[in-house]
C-alpha cells in the first residue's frame, strides 16, 4: 500500500506516468510482491530518509519520559490514589462553619477577612478544607451537643491559657505549613524554647500586611524577646532596620535552619555579601579575620562605632597587631607624621583592610 500512495503522489506531481514511462525517465520500480510495484526518485527517497533519521532522537526521548500513556497520572488522580492527610474525607464528628457562627459571629467574620478564612469559608479546594474553623480547633461536634463553654469539648483555643501542648498546637499549623522556611522547625531554637506558633502569628484577624503576624512588622515581633538585639538597633551606626529598608528575616529564618543564629545561609559571610559584594573577593592578598568572619571586627546590629565596629581605630587592629614595626599610640610632640596623629586609624594608610588584588599590596596599602 505504500508503493502504491508513493506512486500516486508522483503521478499528480506531473512526473511519473506509468511503470514504463518511470523506467524511461530513470526512476527505479520496486516491486515487493507480485502485481504491486513503486516508484522512488533518489531526491524525494533522500529527503524521506532525512526526515525518518532525524526523528529518530524525538521518538527515543518520547519513549524515555512517557514509556506508556497508562503509566502517567495526572496529580489530582495520584493525590486521590495516595490517600493523603489534606485530601483525605475528614472523620466524623465534625459541624461544619455554620454551627460556629452561631456563638462565635465576631470572630468568624473577622475571620472571613483574612486570607486563610477567604480560602476555607469561601473556596475551599477539597473536603478537608472545608471543615473551615474545625481544621484548626478539631471537630465541634462534642462541643456544640454539651451546650459550648470554654475548654468544653475538647477544643484547641490556641489562648496562653490553652492545656494543650505546644507540640500539638504547633502539629495542626505544621500540617499545612511544614514546607519551605518551615522544614527545618523541629529541633530549631524556638522549638526547643516551647515556643507556639501563635507566640507570633495571629490567623483570626490581620494584624499584619504579610504573615499573619502578632504585630504590624516582623521587628516587632522579635522585639518581644531579643530585647538586646533591638536596643543595638538605636545606635549611631546600624543597620537601616529602622529606615524600614530590612528586618530580620533579611538575614534571618525563625523557623529553623541547619547554620548557626537561624541564619539563611551558609555563613555569616555569606550573608553580609548579599549586600556588601565588594568585599567578597576572592583577593590577591587576603586579610586573615575578614575570611574567618566579618564578626571579628564588624557588630551585625549596631554599635556606637563608625562601620559599626566592635571597637574603635586603632584599639580594634591592636587586638591582633603588636607595636612591633612603628608605632600605634598617638604623638603629641613634633615632628609628628600626619598618620601618627592623635585619633588616627590605621586604615588611613591601610585603606584596603578587606584584601587587595594589587601585586604589591600585601600590606593592604594600595
Amino acid at each position: 500500500m505504500v508503493e502504491n500512495v508513493y506512486i500516486e503522489a508522483l503521478r499528480r506531481r506531473g512526473k511519473v506516468k506509468g511503470e514504463s514511462t518511470a523506467r524511461a525517465n530513470g526512476y527505479a520500480v520496486v516491486t515487493s510482491r507480485p502485481g504491486t510495484s513503486s516508484c522512488q526518485l533518489a531526491g524525494d527517497t533522500m529527503r524521506v530518509t532525512r526526515v525518518m533519521v532525524s526523528a529518530v532522537p524525538v521518538v527515543l526521548l518520547s519513549l524515555l519520559f512517557f514509556p506508556s500513556s497508562s503509566s502517567f497520572i495526572s496529580p489530582s488522580a495520584a493525590s486521590a490514589e495516595t490517600g493523603g492527610a489534606k485530601g483525605a474525607k475528614p472523620e466524623m464528628g465534625y459541624v461544619g462553619a455554620e454551627a460556629c457562627q452561631g456563638c462565635h459571629e465576631d470572630s468568624v467574620h473577622s475571620f472571613a477577612k483574612t486570607r486563610m478564612g477567604r480560602l476555607f469559608l469561601k473556596h475551599p479546594r477539597d473536603a478537608w478544607e472545608r471543615n473551615a474553623c474545625e481544621n484548626c480547633h478539631g471537630p465541634g461536634k462534642a462541643h456544640v451537643d454539651a451546650g459550648g463553654g470554654k475548654g468544653v469539648g475538647g477544643m484547641i483555643t490556641f489562648a496562653k491559657d490553652d492545656p494543650t501542648p505546644v507540640e500539638k498546637q504547633n502539629a495542626t499549623c505544621l500540617r499545612c505549613h511544614q514546607r519551605k522556611a518551615r522544614l527545618f522547625w523541629k529541633g530549631s531554637p524556638h522549638d526547643n524554647r516551647g515556643l507556639a506558633c501563635t507566640s507570633c502569628h495571629v490567623v483570626m484577624k490581620d494584624v499584619s500586611v504579610r504573615s499573619g503576624l502578632s504585630k504590624p512588622t516582623v521587628v516587632e515581633v522579635c522585639r518581644k524577646c531579643h530585647l538586646r538585639q533591638s536596643a543595638q538597633q538605636m545606635y549611631v551606626s546600624h543597620m537601616p532596620v529602622r529606615e524600614g529598608k530590612m528586618d530580620c528575616a533579611s538575614c534571618h529564618n525563625s523557623h529553623g535552619t541547619v547554620t548557626d543564629s537561624l541564619l539563611k545561609a551558609n555563613s555569616l559571610n555569606d550573608i553580609c555579601y548579599k549586600c556588601h559584594a565588594d568585599k567578597r573577593g576572592p583577593f590577591l592578598w587576603e586579610h586573615p579575620p575578614v575570611v574567618e568572619s566579618c564578626a571579628n571586627c564588624h557588630a551585625p546590629h549596631g554599635s556606637n562605632h563608625e562601620q559599626m565596629l566592635v571597637l574603635p581605630k586603632p584599639r580594634l587592629c591592636q587586638t591582633c597587631h603588636i607595636e612591633a614595626r612603628h608605632p600605634t599610640e598617638p604623638h603629641t610632640e613634633p615632628p609628628i607624621p600626619s598618620q601618627f596623629i592623635a585619633f588616627r586609624g590605621c586604615v588611613n594608610c591601610h585603606y584596603n583592610i578587606h584584601g587587595s588584588n594589587h601585586p604589591s599590596g600585601y600590606r593592604f596599602t594600595r
